[in-house]
């Protein structure tokens, strides 16, 4: 689609300390959150060129209310099988409790005041959640994906958004998965068909296309967030 700073938004998701961040639930899950962590930089470059030139950017956060009263019951058993129950006490707090410190977005990519953090209860974006009507009341027809992991919660926010009507595209290097062979076969199921559920880039191939777009400030403001 035809990519401006009206129509257009970056969602970075799922970028949290259980995700990301030593004694998280990915970690206790047993994975190599150097995986995880991998995109980091690569989205803090992408965020500061696109905050520059005015781009709507939103966040996501995955977790649970205290009584775990809007978490599956599969969710839960299949969690508990690999040794870290959501809701269960771990060094970042209950594992994927919304107010823990496990479920907070990580500094680095910390949202500005300005920019939205959606609180989801599952893997998808949409489910849950006003993300739809918040895209739809700005405008927003283009959707640039970030975050992890690349074959759950991206993939399936994707998936969805691309059902819903947007344009997608994934930023390759700006997400990542518990296994890279997933984190590849994620990329690759969205070119077949002529892009079945969008198009990828790469972060830098991004940004040397917004290069010649208007700088209206240079991306740098105090951290924070408006929730929704």
């Amino acid at each position: 689609g035809n990519l401006t700073t009206e129509n257009t938004c970056l969602i970075v998701i799922d970028m949290q300390v259980d995700f990301c961040a030593p004694g998280g639930y990915v970690d206790s899950m047993g994975y190599d959150i150097g995986l995880t962590r991998a995109p980091i930089g690569p989205i803090q470059t992408t965020l500061k060129a696109l905050r520059a030139r005015g781009f709507c950017i939103l966040h996501t956060r995955e977790g649970h209310l205290p009584d775990l009263s809007d978490c599956p019951p599969n969710k839960q058993w299949r969690s508990e099988q690999i040794g870290a129950g959501i809701g269960t006490p771990g060094p970042c707090g209950r594992i994927l409790v919304i107010g823990e410190p496990g479920w907070e977005i990580i500094p680095e990519c910390a949202p500005l005041p300005t920019e939205i953090v959606i609180n989801k209860p599952g893997k998808g974006s949409f489910v849950g959640t006003n993300l739809d009507l918040i895209l739809r009341s700005r405008g927003i027809t283009n959707i640039l994906l970030a975050g992890v992991t690349t074959d759950v919660c991206v993939h399936t926010t994707m998936r969805h958004a691309n059902d819903l009507g947007y344009e997608c595209c994934l930023l390759t290097d700006c997400c990542a998965a518990t296994d890279p062979k997933n984190h590849e076969a994620a990329i690759s199921m969205i070119q077949k068909q002529g892009g079945v559920f969008g198009t990828v880039c790469t972060s830098q191939q991004l940004i040397d296309g917004v290069q010649d777009f208007p700088v209206i400030d240079n991306g740098d403001k105090d951290e924070g967030e408006t929730k929704e």
